[in-house]
């Protein structure tokens, strides 16, 4: 299976993760020019851009320390875009789901 299949499959599950904590999902893998985010979710009033990060050892790092500084400034991009977009105003919030095997760690607010 290729990687984009494998992460895709760990972006449901992320879903099915948030959705059991009462987050309702809006989109996966919205794309734009500059980059996608992997799942838009809404969380009592915030709008939630969620980055989703699966390992399945520790022998490249911890999944969440993937979403560097970089990547936060991409991710922040696309957010721009959609919100733009959608028109949408309200609040906002960045969270990061590493997946570490079957080991979900979650991050609200992260950056």
């Amino acid at each position: 299976m290729n990687k984009r299949r494998i992460g895709e499959g760990y972006e449901k599950f992320a879903g099915k993760y948030l959705i059991s904590l009462g987050y309702e999902i809006i989109e996966y893998n919205f794309k734009c020019k500059s980059g996608e985010i992997d799942i838009i979710a809404r969380d009592g009033n915030y709008l939630v851009f969620v980055e989703v990060k699966y390992r399945k050892s520790e022998n490249y790092g911890m999944p969440i320390e993937a979403v560097d500084f970089r990547k936060q400034n991409k991710i922040r991009g696309v957010a721009n875009y959609y919100l733009l977009k959608t028109g949408y105003n309200k609040a906002v919030r960045f969270d990061i789901i590493g997946i570490l095997g079957e080991k979900i760690t979650h991050i609200k607010n992260a950056f």
